[in-house]
């Protein structure tokens, strides 16, 4: 805090007046808005004993500006997924319950005659996503936090210019930091070949800053609003087996065919509408939806907007209902202690839990939290494995064999309520064995780490990892 010496000069005085008014205004921003109680300490001790500088960092990182206007887009597209001709469906048997729970929660339909196809890695993925770019007559919405200038990418920009050149809408939607915030080529290349294309949540000018932790991590393609992918992988040669650049990453993605498309196209098209102001609303972009299978699908859309914490709700309404066994596969997991109630809640009922992560991810911060996290597991009856390289970045979760979530979403704070990310909620034995059988591919590679002997590491290395775990609401 400001300290006047015994004959303050008129700079101090001054300087004590706007740190005052500063730390009081985000003191009072803080009490009125911030339901976390922990957080909401936090960023008042900052405020206060870091003149200018907290209240600084509060304005950047502390507020959110875009809830308000989500609620507002929300209102204007409500019920466009639902009454543009979904089927709708319900399951039968145990899932019952935890079916109405992600109804309540999100607000979206469940809907049924849906086809998942299984894509591992961009050698599966990027052929069927270029096809159907290439074989698009009407309309083409894609969304990626990732967008390399790399072979791979400029693939998918010529692949996007060339249907634009042919009569078809073509809409872009790249994040403002995961696809470059100070040079991002793509976004340039894709313009200059006439391609209608943006940035979320970016801007130059610092009272327009909605919030530099927000970042929209969806990856979703959608062709004439038939056809969807979605998923955790990016554009970018990394993800290819003979890349030779960067380190290869191993991921998942899914193509999808039915009434859930539209839940991706309602997603891409309220992306878009909060970033650009243009409403997609033309007919090209909702075309009535056949049935394509028998899996019953449910879009989760989730970020720190009006759809916040609606991941997590189903995620701990999946765990609590659980009977038999619980599989996790994430690339990073750092759960808050509510989730890790859940899971210990889970394992005292006797249902076995598994979560598989890579023994080393791309962020080494990330791994020492994780570590650093784990050491508090140990009195969980859960089985936890690592991966080898290449790093794993695949996220998946499934519950008896039933139910599973697919997505772009991790186990980590980031992902739960800093990142606009979306899931798919499946339900069916034959689609859930298929991801069962994912899961067991990652699981005849991994090896077991135990939490108990994290918990007896050197010193040095624990306390590195503890550090490392208290930026945990940020990782």
């Amino acid at each position: 805090m400001f300290a006047l010496s015994s004959d303050p000069t008129l700079m101090e005085v001054l300087g004590l007046l706007l740190h005052l008014a500063l730390a009081g205004s985000v003191t009072v921003d803080v009490l009125l808005k911030k339901s976390d109680v922990r957080a909401a300490l936090g960023w008042i001790a900052l405020a206060w004993f870091s003149p200018i500088l907290g209240a600084l960092l509060y304005y950047l990182f502390g507020i959110n500006r875009v809830t308000r206007r989500a609620l507002r887009l929300r209102r204007r597209n409500a019920g466009r997924a639902a009454s543009a001709g979904a089927t709708l469906g319900s399951p039968d048997g145990p899932f019952a319950l935890l079916e109405k729970v992600s109804a309540e929660v999100t607000k979206e339909p469940l809907t049924g005659g849906n086809d998942l196809t299984v894509l591992e890695g961009g050698d599966q993925a990027y052929p069927q996503m270029l096809d159907a770019i290439a074989g698009a007559r009407h309309a083409i919405a894609m969304a990626s936090y990732i967008f390399r200038n790399d072979a791979a990418g400029r693939q998918f920009c010529d692949a996007l210019i060339a249907a634009h050149r042919r009569g078809v809408r073509v809409r872009v939607l790249l994040d403002g930091v995961g696809a470059g915030y100070t040079y991002c080529p793509p976004l340039g290349r894709l313009r200059r070949g006439g391609v209608t294309a943006a940035l979320f949540l970016h801007t130059w000018l610092p009272w327009r800053m909605p919030f530099l932790n927000m970042r929209n991590h969806r990856k979703l393609l959608v062709v004439d609003g038939a056809l969807a992918f979605v998923g955790g992988i990016n554009i970018g040669s990394e993800n290819l087996s003979a890349q030779t650049r960067r380190r290869a990453i191993r991921d998942v993605h899914f193509k999808v065919r039915g009434p859930a498309t539209r839940a991706v196209m309602d997603t891409f098209a309220h992306d878009w509408t909060f970033t650009t102001g243009e409403g997609l609303d033309e007919d090209c972009w909702w075309p009535e939806q056949a049935s394509h299978g028998q899996v019953h699908v449910r879009g989760v859309r989730s970020g720190p907007d009006a759809d916040i914490y609606k991941l997590e709700s189903i995620l701990g309404a999946a765990l609590t209902l659980a009977q038999k066994r619980v599989r996790i596969v994430t690339p990073y997991f750092l759960p808050d202690t509510r989730l890790q109630f859940a899971m210990h809640q889970a394992c005292l009922r006797g249902v076995e839990l598994q979560v598989i992560m890579p023994a080393m991810s791309d962020q080494l911060v990330m791994d020492w939290a994780m570590r650093g996290h784990l050491r508090f597991f140990r009195h969980i009856k859960a089985d936890f494995f690592v991966t080898p390289p290449p790093f794993d970045h695949t996220k998946l979760c499934t519950i008896d064999g039933k139910w599973c979530l697919i997505g772009s979403s991790n186990w980590d704070a980031r992902s739960f309520r800093l990142n606009f990310e979306f899931d798919l909620e499946c339900i069916g034995d034959a689609f859930a064995a298929r991801i069962d059988a994912v899961i067991d591919d990652r699981l005849s590679r991994a090896k077991p780490i135990l939490p108990d002997a994290l918990a007896a590491e050197p010193v040095w290395l624990r306390l590195r990892n503890a550090a490392a775990r208290l930026m945990m609401p940020y990782l």
